[in-house]
């Protein structure tokens, strides 16, 4: 969740999809699948086909970038240098919303991580949560 994480700690920044790393076990890809078949899943500029999410496709390392009825998401394999799920349950904090306890990436993390993948817009978004997690520690 790179980019609602950010928000959700207070960065002022945009986003338009949410971030899921999610891990791989075949118990939680059936999950996954069930979850995603349930929000009309189907892959972005395919509209002509509807091509939905495979088991296959969500076991890879790589990204997965699915239309729902409520929204895109992004679902990559693993994040930063690399990083699965299971390497990321060590740096995430719940964040209260709306009642609701939802598990995202630490600040620090998240920095980490958009400071590895290095996209233009990455570098633009470090300084935000930079500035963002000086502004927590003095608070």
């Amino acid at each position: 969740m790179e980019g609602v994480a950010a928000v959700l700690h207070g960065a002022p920044i945009t986003t338009f999809d949410l971030d899921v790393v999610h891990a791989r076990t075949p118990d939680n890809i059936t999950r996954l699948l069930l979850a995603l078949d349930a929000l009309e899943a189907h892959y972005r500029g395919r509209d002509d086909q509807r091509l939905r999410p495979s088991a296959e496709h969500l076991t890879s390392s790589g990204q997965q970038l699915p239309m729902t009825r409520l929204g895109p998401l992004d679902l990559p394999g693993t994040i930063g240098a690399n990083r699965s799920y299971e390497n990321l349950l060590g740096h995430v904090v719940e964040l209260q919303v709306r009642g609701l306890r939802l598990p995202v990436l630490g600040l620090e993390t998240l920095i980490a991580v958009k400071e590895v993948e290095g996209h233009a817009k990455d570098r633009a978004t470090v300084l935000v949560l930079r500035r963002t997690l000086e502004e927590k520690l003095t608070i």
